[in-house]
C-alpha cells in the first residue's frame, strides 16, 4: 500500500507548500531570518525598544467556513482571520510582528489552499506583519471530504509603560465606538440556523443590504489597528474591547476594574441591516442578538472625560461613534 491509498496525497501537500511559500515571502521584512520549510520561524526583535513585550494571541474562523465553502469563496476568511488576530492583540496596545496559520483538511486541494493563503497574506501584508510559518494537514477521516478548518497565531509587540490593560478607567470616563461592516467572525452558527429556518439562499440579492446574502456575510472582518493608531496619536486611550462573540455586553467588562460597569446608549450608532434581518428572519429577540452579535460595532474605545471632546469624529475613514459612559457599578453593561 502507498500512503495515497490511505487518503492523504503528499505530492499534492508539497504542491501546495510552494504556493504558501510564494505568498508568504511577499509579506516578509528584514526581520525574518528563516525560510519556509524550516522547523520554526525565525524573527529578529525590532530595535529601539527600550522596555519590549510580546503579546500573542490566537483564533479561529468558526463555522463562517460553512458559509465560505457553500458560496466557493475562500480568500476572505484568510483576512478574517488575521484581522480578527490583529485586533485581538491590538487591545492590548501591540502592533503585530508575525502571524502563523493552519490549515486541515479531509483532502488537501492546492487551489483552495492558495485562494485561503491569498486572503491571509493580503491581510498580513495590510498589517505590516510577516507570514512567518504555519502547518497544513491532510486528515482523512477527520474530516470530511469538503471541509477544512482554519487557525492562527498571531505576535506582536509593546513597550511595557505603552500595555493598554484597563487599569486606569474610571467611573466617568466615556466610551467610543469604531464600526463593524457586518458579523465579523461571530454569531454563524445561530445565523446557519436562521438560514435554514427561513429558507434564504446565499445567492439571493436582498435589496435592503445592496447585495447578495452570501456577500454580506462574508464580509472581511475590520482591522482597525490603523484607526486606533489615529485616535491614540490625540488622545491617551485608557481601555480597548474587539467586540466578537458574546458582543458588547459580554466583552466590554473584560476591561472594566472592579467598582465599575458602563451604560450604552442605542440609538448612537447605526445599527447595519443585516441584523434586523437576523433577527426579523429568525424571529430573535432583542436581548439574544445583543449577546450574540456585534451589532455594528467593532471596538469600544473608552478615554478620560477630559479627553472627550478631543476624539476625532473620523480616523482613518472610519467614522468613530460617541455611545456611552463608564458608571459606578459591578461588571454589568448595560445597553440602554
Amino acid at each position: 500500500m502507498r500512503y495515497r491509498d490511505s487518503g492523504v496525497d503528499i505530492d499534492k501537500a508539497n504542491q501546495a507548500t510552494r504556493a504558501i511559500a510564494r505568498l508568504a515571502k511577499e509579506t516578509w521584512g528584514p526581520e525574518v531570518l528563516s525560510e519556509i520549510g524550516h522547523f520554526g520561524g525565525l524573527f529578529e526583535v525590532p530595535k529601539g525598544m527600550r522596555n519590549p513585550v510580546l503579546v500573542s494571541s490566537m483564533d479561529g474562523v468558526g463555522t463562517k467556513l460553512l458559509i465560505a465553502r457553500e458560496a466557493g469563496v475562500f480568500d476572505t476568511v484568510g483576512q478574517d482571520l488575521v484581522n480578527h488576530c490583529v485586533n485581538d492583540i491590538l487591545v492590548q496596545g501591540a502592533r503585530p510582528l508575525f502571524f502563523l496559520d493552519y490549515v486541515a483538511a479531509g483532502k488537501l486541494e492546492p487551489e483552495m489552499i492558495a485562494r485561503v493563503v491569498t486572503g491571509l497574506a493580503k491581510a498580513c501584508h495590510e498589517n505590516r506583519c510577516a507570514l512567518i510559518g504555519g502547518e497544513t494537514a491532510e486528515m482523512p477521516g477527520l474530516y470530511q471530504h469538503g471541509d477544512f478548518d482554519l487557525a492562527g497565531t498571531i505576535v506582536g509587540i509593546v513597550e511595557r509603560d505603552g500595555v493598554i490593560d484597563g487599569s486606569s478607567i474610571a467611573a466617568g470616563d466615556a466610551i467610543f465606538a469604531l464600526p463593524s461592516n457586518g458579523l465579523h467572525t461571530n454569531g454563524y452558527s445561530l445565523v446557519r440556523r436562521v438560514i435554514e429556518k427561513s429558507q434564504l439562499k446565499l445567492d439571493e440579492r436582498v435589496e435592503a443590504l445592496g447585495s447578495t446574502l452570501g456577500e454580506e456575510l462574508l464580509r472581511v472582518h475590520r482591522s482597525y489597528l490603523d484607526a486606533v493608531t489615529a485616535i491614540a496619536r490625540t488622545v491617551t486611550i485608557k481601555g480597548l474591547a474587539h467586540i466578537t462573540g458574546g458582543g458588547i455586553v459580554e466583552n466590554l467588562p473584560r476591561i472594566l476594574p472592579d467598582g465599575t460597569g458602563a451604560r450604552i446608549d442605542k440609538g448612537t450608532w447605526p445599527v447595519l441591516p443585516i441584523f434586523e434581518l437576523i433577527a426579523r428572519a429568525g424571529d430573535v429577540v432583542e436581548g439574544e442578538m445583543y449577546r450574540v452579535f456585534n451589532m455594528g460595532v467593532g471596538m469600544l474605545v473608552v478615554v478620560g472625560a477630559q479627553d472627550a471632546a478631543k476624539v476625532p469624529e473620523r480616523a482613518e475613514g472610519l467614522t468613530v461613534y460617541r455611545v456611552g459612559d463608564v458608571v459606578p457599578g459591578d461588571g454589568t453593561v448595560h445597553v440602554v
